[in-house]
C-alpha cells in the first residue's frame, strides 16, 4: 500500500518551495501567495495560520509572506 503524505505536509513543502524560488527571505521580498504562485492561495488558512505561529512562514502587515533565510 503506497503512503501518501497528509495534505498539511503537502501543502507546507508547496509553500516553502515556492516561496523559496520567489526569493522571499525578508518583509521587503515578501510575496503574497497568488504571487508566488501557490495554487488555491486562500484555501487551507489554518494549515498557512499554524506555519506562521510555528514560525516556519512569516507574515507581513499587508498580508504577504516570507521564509527566515538560514
Amino acid at each position: 500500500m503506497p503512503f501518501f503524505p497528509p495534505i498539511p505536509l503537502i501543502r507546507k513543502r508547496l509553500i516553502i518551495k515556492q516561496l523559496t524560488n520567489c526569493n522571499a527571505f525578508s518583509e521587503d521580498t515578501a510575496k503574497t501567495f497568488a504571487e508566488a504562485g501557490i495554487i488555491n492561495p486562500n484555501a487551507f488558512s489554518k494549515i498557512n495560520d499554524k506555519l506562521v505561529r510555528d514560525k516556519i512562514l512569516f507574515k507581513t502587515q499587508d498580508n504577504k509572506y516570507y521564509l527566515k533565510k538560514i
